[in-house]
């Protein structure tokens, strides 16, 4: 019988099959242990003495024992039972404890500023053998394409209306606000929709191909479009520049809050109602009943919540 021909006929029933027999050196042991009728042990140790082209198991004295081909097929039979349970129970089972994963996660640095650092402190706290790969949402990539060739476990931004072909969980809302510098003429005079349209904006770089961003999605919508006089990719480089010029940056509240110790920095309130900005956690359907992707998600999740309450996660 040819190799492809014999493999094509062996299932891993017939595996557990041969390694409980070979260890038991019995059947009818084999059968108790397998919660099998004797008589089915007996055909299926028949189709593997077929195939083997050794009796595996003979008769000595009172007992049973295996032949040396036999002896020799333990540990390989062994190792295969136990990569198929690993093979499955790796999918239904996450140990964070235990897991050398990799979690690769595609973020925007719109978010607020301290929840990669506390989400990197929280995965390496729960699982500390894992790995993590911080991927930027740029222009240049493709996060629906990464998330559907498992280049990327999950993705976390905010969008006007998140993609409806991928899974979605709300992270938070946030209140729209502008950014200024403390010397800024409308920390003084304030300012009406015309003025704050004709005030110079900086904004950030597309998050991915065609991207807008939900301030000008929302205006372009409206009928109206800002005086963008600045653009930089590094979103957390923007507080500094704003900072040290008359700069309007506009974006959620929370993450402008955190640069107000630092920086000669203020707040003001958005002349135009925008909708309140929304954060989201993405990911592909591949990825959905993984319990390692869940275990992720929920760290996510966790950290959002912790840092919109104003606490450590825990």
């Amino acid at each position: 019988m040819r190799d492809d021909v014999l493999f094509d006929k062996i299932d891993l029933h017939l595996i557990r099959v041969l390694h409980t027999v070979l260890t038991e050196r019995s059947v009818s042991k084999a059968a108790v242990r397998l919660g099998m009728h004797q008589p089915a042990v007996s055909a299926a140790l028949k189709r593997l003495r077929d195939f083997a082209g050794d009796p595996l198991l003979v008769r000595s004295g009172a007992q049973m024992v295996p032949t040396d081909a036999a002896l020799r097929m333990v540990a390989p039979a062994a190792s295969i039972l136990q990569a198929a349970q690993m093979l499955f129970s790796d999918a239904r089972s996450f140990t964070p404890t235990l897991d050398r994963s990799t979690f690769r996660i595609a973020a925007s640095d719109y978010l607020d500023p301290m929840f990669l650092p506390q989400l990197v402190a929280q995965l390496k706290a729960g699982a500390p053998l894992c790995q993590i790969d911080i991927l930027p949402l740029s222009a240049s990539s493709d996060y629906r394409a990464q998330l559907a060739q498992g280049e990327v476990d999950l993705v976390i931004g905010n969008w006007p209306t998140p993609p409806d072909d991928l899974h979605m969980a709300r992270l938070f809302g946030d209140q729209v606000v502008s950014l200024v510098a403390s010397h800024h003429p409308a920390v003084r005079r304030g300012w009406d929709a015309p003025a704050w349209l004709a005030a110079e904006h900086i904004a950030p770089g597309a998050t991915h191909p065609g991207a807008r961003g939900v301030i000008d999605s929302f205006l372009d919508a409206q009928g109206l479009q800002r005086n963008i006089s600045a653009r930089c990719p590094h979103f957390g480089l923007i507080p500094a520049m704003v900072a040290s010029t008359l700069l309007v940056l506009t974006t959620g509240r929370q993450y402008c809050e955190r640069y107000l110790d630092r920086l000669p920095l203020t707040i003001l309130p958005c002349p135009i109602a925008f909708p309140r900005m929304m954060y989201y956690q993405l990911w592909h359907e591949r990825a959905h009943a993984s319990a390692s992707g869940r275990w992720l998600r929920e760290q996510v999740k966790t950290v959002a919540a912790a840092l919109k309450s104003g606490l450590a996660p825990s």
